[in-house]
């Protein structure tokens, strides 16, 4: 009696939990721009769908936008099925998948048409009255009134919004489309307010699509060199040339893993296609702004699941951007992109033995020096101090037995000396401060890692600023 007593108080414990962290936390604000097309044509889109609708409750999915890519100069609307089809199956395992928050009822529709807060599911009838179709063709000669969409239109509003939130566009096609609606917005309004527009927007293009296949490579024929060189830096714009090709070649690799523990997991699982070259390149996208408290997905070097950035030279050679394509910094994103994909693939698996089974693993929530939530912790301290690091009060919702590591993340600091984290496998470590880090920064990861199926990870990012 007294362990059902003990299992039953955790039960009420965990949807506490959830609840203050649905009232707490606002989801990331995300638009897909996707090329998506039937299975036997490319199922890349369909599988990076699947994976973000059973990871549903981490984003504010604002639009999910249908237009042209390499698959075609001229995306034929039948290919829309797709999604809705998916839309279906994901319909079906909402039941189960809700039982992973507590959840048990949708807000009406105008309500979460605001704001949503992670660990709420979106009802079936939200996302469907969110796709829309945008621009069908590809190329910077597209742009003009006559290329204007319902998806470059929502863009448009989606900004004009009153929400501090930006909006991330995860460009899996080509971002024709995101184009337009800057065109759009150019010719209608002030310098001023066009700016304001373009620093509401944070992009992260899956290579550059907005061209033909053939045509790759040829920069100046995609209007992503147009939306560079026309915005510059008020346009903060990731360019993925590494992340991509990872998870694309990863998961060929081993497709085994995802035949096992992917397909056949519920009604989404029933549609989740074999891959006909690599499985899931979009997926970084939205993977480089899941909430799991290690990064800062605005701060590109803090490095989180879709990879590492620095403002660079784009390959056209004339333009900048966030990148990772020349040969020493993509040396470090595939550094990072390799040590978290078995992280990223069991938060899939398990996410997807909720759709299946209406039960499974959750994540740790990890609490470091009493500070619960997400954002990181910022630390003040002295060269030669020693800084106290205390994950004492983390917890697992399903009282799974927790492994802790400490590690440094060099590449998001400024100091680039050795840095050693004493205790690194306990709940409470600490580091002593090297006498020449004087006005530097060091970001220390808390990462815990469950016992449970698939053995789930959460994170903690501390950033210490040494005093000069």
């Amino acid at each position: 009696m007294k362990r059902i007593f003990s299992l039953s108080l955790l039960a009420i414990f965990s949807m506490c939990v959830c609840a203050q962290s649905i009232e707490k936390t606002l989801k990331p604000r995300l638009v897909v721009l996707t090329d998506i097309a039937p299975a036997n044509v490319e199922p890349d889109d369909q599988e990076s769908l699947i994976r973000l609708l059973a990871h549903a409750d981490l984003f504010e999915i604002e639009a999910i936008v249908a237009t042209s890519g390499w698959n075609t100069g001229n995306y034929p609307i039948a290919w829309m099925d797709t999604i809705f089809n998916t839309l279906g199956a994901y319909e079906k395992d909402l039941p189960n998948l809700m039982k992973r928050s507590g959840q048990t009822s949708f807000l009406p529709l105008k309500k979460e048409n605001k704001k949503q807060y992670i660990g709420y599911w979106p009802s079936v009838g939200y996302l469907r009255s969110r796709v829309v179709l945008g621009s069908s063709k590809t190329g910077t000669k597209m742009l003009g009134e006559n290329n204007r969409s319902k998806g470059s239109d929502m863009i448009i509003q989606l900004a004009d919004e009153k929400d501090n939130r930006p909006i991330w566009i995860g460009v899996w096609g080509g971002g024709n489309t995101l184009a337009q609606a800057i065109w759009q917005v150019k010719q209608t309004r002030t310098e001023k307010e066009f700016k304001t527009f373009l620093n509401k927007l944070r992009v992260y293009t899956i290579t550059d699509q907005d061209l033909s296949y053939h045509d790759r490579g040829k920069y100046e024929l995609s209007s992503h060199m147009w939306m560079r060189e026309l915005c510059g830096k008020d346009l903060f714009f990731i360019w993925d040339e590494s992340a991509w090709l990872t998870q694309n070649g990863f998961g060929s690799d081993r497709w085994n893993e995802y035949a096992t523990h992917i397909q056949r997991h519920g009604h989404l699982g029933a549609r989740y296609p074999k891959n006909k070259y690599g499985v899931e390149g979009d997926t970084p996208s939205f993977l480089h702004i899941l909430p799991n408290g290690l990064h800062n997905p605005s701060m590109v070097n803090e490095t989180g699941w879709g990879g590492y950035f620095v403002w660079d030279n784009s390959l056209d050679k004339k333009t900048q951007c966030y990148t990772n394509t020349t040969p020493a910094i993509k040396k470090i994103s595939q550094k990072y992109e390799q040590y978290f994909y078995s992280a990223t693939f069991g938060n899939f698996a398990a996410r997807m033995d909720w759709a299946k089974e209406g039960k499974g693993n959750r994540n740790p929530i990890v609490v470091v020096n009493g500070k619960k939530g997400l954002a990181a912790i910022k630390v003040k301290a002295d060269a030669n101090d020693i800084v106290a690091l205390d994950a004492t009060n983390t917890y697992d919702p399903d009282g799974d037995a927790l492994n802790y590591k400490w590690w440094v993340m060099p590449e998001s600091g400024t100091y680039q000396g050795h840095v050693e984290v004493a205790n690194a496998d306990k709940p409470q470590a600490s580091l002593t401060l090297p006498a020449d880090a004087s006005g530097h920064t060091i970001h220390v990861i808390c990462e815990v890692t469950d016992n449970g199926a698939h053995t789930l990870k959460a994170y903690r990012r501390v950033i210490i600023h040494v005093a000069k």
